[in-house]
């Protein structure tokens, strides 16, 4: 399959607003069913084993006209939920017969409840995510919400997930995890190879279609890039920190890497590697489930961060890791998770001499002058002064 294939495919998932691709494999087999989910993270594997759909649900960016997404919530705050909200009341989303929505923020909760109160016969639940700083209670915890969850998505299937259900669904994920800790590997290596827009657009048409299409499209794009390596360019290295939840229109990340930026290191569409390890297979699912996302979690502004020092050691980590010259904290417009989190990061940043810039951008947002401007401008500081 030719590299260009790949992303085109990936181009018109991502795009879909209709979620063809998951309508379509509901059609294929009477009976079949699908769960959509929120960013930041929800455990995909519950929903596979019951035989399910994961669907991810992100805004619908520039390709719809928020109309009756207004009404449910004020102008001040972030964009992404009118945007669901006007996706569902279009009837994009009837398709679903549950919806998880992970704590993320207050508004990622209140949506919630605003979803309860529009589609009363419909599964909705709001995933608490462990939050405690000592391990063993926080796993505990998330595995007594696990098993609830896995008990209510049995429900809606028509039969509880099996424990060998439950097992090849932790495989299969960690197949995909194994994948795209890869492609981020070979775009950390040589980001000239690797676009992001096109790793970008990859991972979130990801989010639309069965696991095994991914798969075999990750591996076809990996076998592309070896076949494809690219020119190597000098441009400066930076990691874009801050858009876990609301992503960032395609064009903005188009902007930053032709304005003189690779990017390296990103938390975009966070949930497709939010466990950083393969989760075990032996032993009870559910607990294993439970330890993997306590332990070994991506440390990001939605979850709890035990040490004061932390998060600004956090940045000094990546960086060294990517090898950065510099950061961009990216955040959504009125994102309080990373907004609250930008100082401390920031800081760290600074602290250990690493260049950074800051902006917000919304999902629908159509300029890109000013974006590009200010990418240019620090790819420039860092090569001509080292980010002075």
């Amino acid at each position: 399959m030719k590299r260009s294939e790949i992303v085109d495919w990936a181009l018109e998932v991502s795009e879909d607003i209709d979620f063809g691709a998951a309508r379509r494999w509901i059609a294929d087999k009477p009976g079949r069913k699908a769960v959509g989910y929120l960013p930041v993270y929800a455990p995909r594997e519950l929903i596979r084993a019951c035989g399910m759909l994961p669907v991810g649900i992100h805004g619908a960016g520039e390709r719809l006209e928020i109309i009756r997404g207004d009404a449910f919530y004020q102008s001040y705050i972030c964009h992404l939920p009118r945007s669901v909200v006007e996706l569902a009341q279009s009837g994009r989303l009837d398709f679903l017969s549950g919806v998880l929505f992970p704590a993320t923020c207050d508004v990622i909760r209140n949506l919630s409840g605003v979803w309860q109160l529009l589609y009363p016969k419909l599964y909705v639940r709001y995933l608490d995510l462990p939050q405690v700083a000592e391990p063993e209670l926080a796993s505990d915890f998330w595995r007594e919400e696990l098993a609830v969850l896995a008990r209510d998505l049995g429900q809606i299937a028509g039969a509880p997930p099996s424990d060998a259900a439950l097992r090849e669904a932790i495989g299969a994920y960690n197949e995909a995890r194994q994948l795209i800790r890869e492609l981020y590997r070979a775009r950390r290596d040589a980001p000239w190879s690797v676009p992001t827009e096109e790793l970008y657009l990859l991972l979130r048409a990801g989010e639309a279609v069965p696991l095994e299409e991914f798969v075999a499209r990750a591996r076809a794009y990996l076998a592309a890039v070896e076949a494809e390596p690219g020119r190597v360019r000098d441009r400066a290295r930076v990691i874009v920190v801050g858009a876990f939840c609301e992503q960032p229109p395609i064009g903005l990340i188009k902007t930053i890497e032709r304005a003189g930026c690779f990017i390296v290191d990103d938390d975009f569409l966070l949930g497709n590697r939010m466990i950083g390890e393969d989760v075990r297979l032996d032993g009870d699912p559910l607990t294993n489930l439970a330890e993997a996302f306590v332990r070994h979690s991506v440390r990001n502004s939605t979850l709890y961060e035990p040490d004061p020092a932390g998060k600004r050691r956090l940045i000094r980590e990546r960086a060294a890791e990517a090898r950065a010259d510099g950061v961009l904290f990216a955040a959504a417009s009125f994102c309080d998770p990373a907004l609250l989190d930008r100082p401390m990061l920031r800081a760290g940043a600074e602290e250990a001499g690493i260049a950074c810039i800051a902006f917000q951008f919304a999902e629908n947002t159509g300029q890109f002058q000013q974006f590009r401007e200010q990418a240019g401008t620090f790819a420039d500081a860092i090569k001509l002064w080292g980010g002075a």
